[in-house]
Formats: structure tokens, C-alpha cells, sequence
């Protein structure tokens, strides 16, 4: 059974931090992608970061050098450090895994995804 679990969602205030973690199991890609994704109110999902299986990583120019994209291999666990917190960050975020292998730029569309966890950044 494949679960994936994201954590670590509340609020804080502009200018703060806040680190989210996503818990993934029970799939089987021999070289996985994963990556943060998040979705406003009124608005289109958004590619936040990503991290592919060679540690490659790519990240929304609207979070470059605020937020940094991690993984724990061991615990098959995938993060997300969010600095410098701005109000228009305010978003449902979600984690997703997949396989770029198989699905090239669509391997969220085609992948596993989780119920996401709430960010609201107050001003």
C-alpha cells in the first residue's frame, strides 16, 4: 500500500520558517523523483522544488534562495526548509513521488501524492 504523508504544516508569520516533511513508502521506482508542490486558493498547483534520484534539484524561481529541498534516503523521508516566509507563500503543500524514468515532466501527473499540510504566513 502506498502512503505518503506530508507534516510539519501551520502558521508563522512573514519572515519566519518552517520545515515540512513527507513521509513515502510502499511504491517501488528503482530511481524515484519527488518534489513540493502547492496549490493557493483560486489558483493553479505549482511546482515548488524538486529533487531527482541523482540528487539533482530544481526550484521555483519565486523560492530560490528562501527554501531548500532535501532527502533522507535512509528514511525515505523528503523535506522542505522554508526561510524568509512571504504572505504569498500561503498555500495547501503537497508532496509527490514518481518516476521521471517512465513519465519524463509528467511524473507527478502519473505519480503518488499526498493530502498536503496547510501554510499560512501571516503578515
Amino acid at each position: 500500500q502506498v502512503q505518503v504523508v506530508e507534516s510539519g504544516g501551520g502558521s508563522v508569520q512573514t519572515g519566519g520558517s518552517r520545515r515540512l516533511s513527507c513521509a513515502a513508502s510502499g511504491y517501488y521506482y528503482s530511481r524515484p523523483t519527488m518534489g513540493w508542490f502547492r496549490q493557493a486558493p483560486g489558483k493553479e498547483r505549482e511546482g515548488v522544488a524538486e529533487i531527482d534520484s541523482d540528487g539533482s534539484i530544481t526550484y521555483d524561481d519565486s523560492v530560490k534562495g528562501r527554501f531548500t529541498i532535501s532527502k533522507d534516503n535512509t528514511k525515505n523521508t523528503l523535506y522542505l526548509q522554508m526561510n524568509n516566509l512571504k504572505p504569498e507563500d500561503t498555500a495547501m503543500y503537497y508532496c509527490a513521488a514518481g518516476s521521471r524514468d517512465i513519465y519524463g515532466d509528467r511524473w507527478a501527473d502519473n505519480g503518488y501524492w499526498g493530502q498536503g499540510t496547510q501554510v499560512t504566513v501571516t503578515s
